[in-house]
């Protein structure tokens, strides 16, 4: 399929009552408009857009819509595209990129857009009840507001469908696995690529060629073993809320304990669910999921703070050292996210007492300008292991993927 050269790529992340969009161009990897509908089918819809102007400055507009369902949110997305100047009825655009969350088994990359892949996305929503529909229903209606555009799908579990068996498998009855699809498929793949890529660039060393444990730190948080370009291991599971305790987010958990809360706390199986994923994590903890609050909460010598800092840590470290042994040998270690690039007082709580690993943190390079640079070298000179912040860009490895899907061989 034939794309100019200087590309512009659309990418949509369409949540149940938000769209979130960005406009690139691909030759520069610069954004050339993006924003965020929220409150979709709420009544007070408010839509906060950011386009350059003819300086190439970003300038941001916010205004009050109504949007009563996903097609007349698009439908003030593409008008405030246009009225900018970013986007004229599709001629300079490209391809359109759909973050999908849930890609199961089935998809292992980029998926060009056709009834076929829309069908198979509809047989996945069981896997991901909240965020697959949500999904599709942005693909559909971009079809048909844009059906001369390619579309592409690109699927947050794809990067790690090259796990191995022993990774990915769990100890459950073999109808569990087989009927019901129980197994281990991650999330955050396009932040561990877009990393895993941005260190290899940085490092001046094929992909190929490193060995990377990777840790998105945000409100949702995961942590990746990366072999050679490919991910051998990742710490969510089934779903996002398995592995390192997040914001609202329990992380690791003994599976009778939502058993022991139906029986003796007479919680419904919603009830669980929601406070497993809503009033979990740091929010159960220290009454905050905003890290940055914890961390000045502790500072200021609150106890609970401490612990939810200390035990959130902790969890970091021992999938740290956990990846470390199933990688054999680890050449760099990568904090993304927005904890994972802003906050040097987790990077170095983290990295504490690691030194026999070869994991040596530079504390006068840790407490630097947070976020200054796309990356940034925070670990001691010589040290074995390289530790570094990275910048994430989850919307630029989509048009990456989007870009590269759409201009392969048929």
């Amino acid at each position: 399929m034939s794309v100019r050269e200087n590309a512009d790529v659309l990418v949509i992340n369409c949540g149940s009552s938000s769209i979130k969009y960005q406009l690139l161009l691909m030759d520069e990897g610069r954004l050339l408009a993006g924003g965020l509908l929220e409150r979709i089918g709420e009544g007070d819809s408010r839509l906060r857009h950011r386009s350059r102007n003819e300086n190439g400055e970003l300038v941001e507009v916010a205004r009050e819509v109504r949007a009563r369902d996903h097609r007349e949110a698009f439908g003030h997305i593409a008008e405030i595209m246009r009225v900018s100047g970013v986007l004229t009825d599709g001629a300079r655009l490209s391809a359109i990129g759909h973050r999908v969350v849930h890609g199961g088994v089935t998809f292992t990359r980029p998926a060009l857009v056709d009834s076929e892949v829309i069908e198979a996305i509809r047989d996945l929503i069981p896997l991901a009840p909240l965020h697959n529909p949500a999904n599709l229903l942005g693909i559909e209606v971009c079809r048909e507001s844009f059906p001369q555009i390619p579309q592409v799908a690109v699927f947050d579990t794809a990067f790690h469908q090259t796990m191995p068996p022993w990774a990915y498998r769990y100890a459950v009855p073999q109808d569990w696995y087989h009927r019901h699809r129980i197994r281990r498929y991650g999330f955050h793949g396009s932040s561990h690529r877009y990393v895993a890529d941005q260190a290899a660039r940085y490092l001046n060393c094929p992909l190929d060629q490193l060995n990377l444990i990777t840790l998105h730190l945000g409100n949702g948080a995961s942590a990746a073993a990366i072999a050679g370009g490919k991910c051998i291991d990742t710490s969510m599971g089934f779903t996002p809320l398995e592995g390192l305790v997040m914001g609202t987010r329990c992380g690791d958990l003994d599976a009778a304990v939502p058993l022991h809360m139906q029986r003796v706390g007479n919680l419904s199986v919603e009830g669980v669910d929601h406070a497993l994923n809503h009033d979990a994590g740091l929010k159960a903890l220290a009454g905050t999921n905003d890290l940055r609050e914890v961390l000045l909460n502790a500072e200021s010598g609150d106890e609970a703070a401490k612990l939810a800092l200390d035990l959130y840590g902790y969890r970091i470290k021992k999938y740290l050292g956990a990846y470390y042994a199933a990688l054999g040998k680890v050449d760099a270690v990568i904090f993304t996210g927005g904890v994972g690039e802003n906050a040097s007082a987790v990077r170095s709580l983290v990295c504490s007492g690691l030194d026999r690993l070869g994991i040596v943190i530079d504390e006068t390079a840790n407490a630097g300008s947070e976020g200054a640079e796309a990356v940034r070298d925070i670990g001691r000179s010589g040290a074995a292991v390289r530790l570094l912040a990275i910048r994430t860009n989850e919307e630029l490895q989509i048009a990456r993927e989007t870009l590269a899907r759409v201009q392969a061989p048929v």
